[in-house]
């Protein structure tokens, strides 16, 4: 699980990153908030820690531009604001979670916890049988019927096809696609990556070399445009 934490007090920073890396969560920090929306858009995170007084650009102001895009990704603010109408006004920004300073750093962990398990449960948004162009995959049998006839995925294939269309529009990073569909202990080179995106390019692009479904984000990962 990837983690966008920003927050401008460098020792606060340092020791919610090293915990929550202690924990086994990888962690992109910043103490920037123009900087934090750039990381957003690029990158994949599966929820945002936010500090609400940062320079130029605030914490209500990144959870409102996160909110523009996807209002799924779990956000908490930490914030030394803490009057009920700080808490609400936070809430309506679309934060699911607010925490005052100082606070528990256990209790910070369970907060993070409990949250990444209630996203990570969501449901898929992509049927079992996919249409997108000509194209048609079935996801429980790994079947697929492209330009070039009927064939089956493997399952790494069925599985990264699936994480695209799933974030759909959305960048996935490198890093998101080993985790997700590789798992942590075992980690190809990005090339092996790059060549499944070849593969998918050739079975269900009419023009491979002008992609209209597998987009490159050069330096960061691929998309699924439909």
């Amino acid at each position: 699980m990837r983690i966008l934490l920003v927050e401008d007090e460098e020792n606060i920073k340092d020791v919610i990153k090293l915990n929550l890396e202690m924990e086994g969560y990888e962690v992109v920090s910043t103490g920037n908030g123009k900087q934090a929306i750039k990381y957003f858009n690029e990158q994949h995170f599966d929820l945002l820690l936010l500090d609400v007084m940062l320079p130029e650009v605030d914490g209500f102001q990144i959870c409102e531009q996160v909110r523009l895009t996807n209002m799924e990704v779990p956000i908490i603010f930490l914030t030394a604001k803490d009057t009920p109408m700080d808490r609400v006004a936070g809430l309506k920004k679309g934060a699911d979670d607010y925490l005052t300073k100082p606070f528990n750093l256990e209790e910070l962990l369970l907060r993070v916890s409990n949250l990444l398990k209630r996203s990570s449960k969501a449901p898929s948004n992509t049927p079992e049988i996919f249409q997108f162009g000509e194209n048609t995959v079935n996801f429980l049998t790994f079947e697929a019927e492209a330009n070039q006839g009927k064939f089956n995925l493997t399952k790494k294939e069925a599985m990264l096809l699936k994480l695209l269309i799933d974030r759909k529009n959305e960048v996935v990073s490198r890093q998101q696609i080993l985790q997700s569909v590789w798992g942590y202990d075992v980690y190809p080179s990005t090339r092996t990556i790059d060549n499944f995106i070849l593969s998918f390019r050739k079975y269900f692009e009419v023009d491979p070399r002008h992609p209209k479904f597998f987009q490159s984000v050069r330096g960061v990962g691929y998309k699924f445009t439909n």
